[in-house]
């Protein structure tokens, strides 16, 4: 049976542009999962294979997937860990989560091992669980989105077991000239239109300014090394439009 449960959380976030962050997802929620299956042509769910693969989880493992929006990380990493592994997952989107857990009841007959998931909702950067907890951690498309970065890469650092990676998949901020130009062209003549058609052009415009706003592969190896972990490696993907950042604790 699915379960959503609200953890108390050790500090409150009060950043007032986390809020607003917070209430665009909750608002771009009920077709999430439409726009990007279309925007990505697909692909996302080979990225999110990588990103699994690079995390390094494995049968029986409690992991953790932050950020997880609507499940889609959490559902395939409940699939690598199988049932007698554990993966929580935690968004501060009450609406996402709400929809991953609808689709874990609708789908757990099929694959039993949907049953290990929890659905948390929760902050990044205040992680409600001890320290040395998961085997192994995952974020998709959320730490761009994260107010205190450093501060969320050290909760995750926290949280894993000594050893352990965290695999994180995002859009590449790109230092390539050609390669930002088109993917400011995708995101001005592609993206913006299409979710125009479902009343968010203004929620998606937000995503050039985020990708301006994130860092750099060799900034995001530097600040994952700041936060505590040990190693750190930037991978860019699908020509250099998206990336995976791996760092073991």
């Amino acid at each position: 049976m699915a379960t959503l449960r609200r953890r108390s959380e050790p500090q409150t976030v009060t950043h007032e542009s986390a809020t607003e962050r917070q209430e665009l997802f909750n608002r771009i929620a009920p077709v999430y999962d439409k726009l990007n299956d279309l925007f990505s042509l697909g692909l996302h769910r080979l990225w999110k294979r990588w990103t699994i693969s690079w995390s390094e989880a494995k049968e029986g493992d409690k992991v953790l997937d932050a950020c997880c929006g609507s499940g889609d990380l959490s559902f395939r990493l409940s699939e690598k860990v199988g049932s007698h592994g554990k993966v929580i997952a935690l968004d501060f989107s009450k609406e996402l989560l709400e929809i991953a857990a609808s689709r874990q009841r609708e789908h757990e007959r099929s694959k039993p091992c949907y049953k290990n998931i929890e659905w948390i909702e929760g902050d990044a950067v205040a992680l409600p669980f001890s320290d040395s907890t998961f085997d192994a951690a995952t974020i998709g498309y959320g730490l761009r989105n994260i107010v205190d970065r450093k501060e969320a890469l050290e909760e995750m650092h926290r949280v894993l077991k000594p050893g352990a990676k965290l695999s994180v998949l995002d859009f590449n901020k790109s230092t390539n000239w050609l390669n930002i130009k088109i993917q400011e062209w995708m995101i001005d003549y592609i993206v913006v239109p299409v979710a125009s058609w479902y009343g968010l052009a203004s929620e998606y415009r937000y995503l050039k300014n985020s990708i301006k706003e994130y860092l750099t592969g060799p900034e995001l190896e530097k600040l994952a090394l700041e936060a505590g972990f040990s190693e750190a490696k930037f991978y860019e993907i699908s020509n250099g439009s998206m990336g995976i950042l791996v760092a073991k604790r």
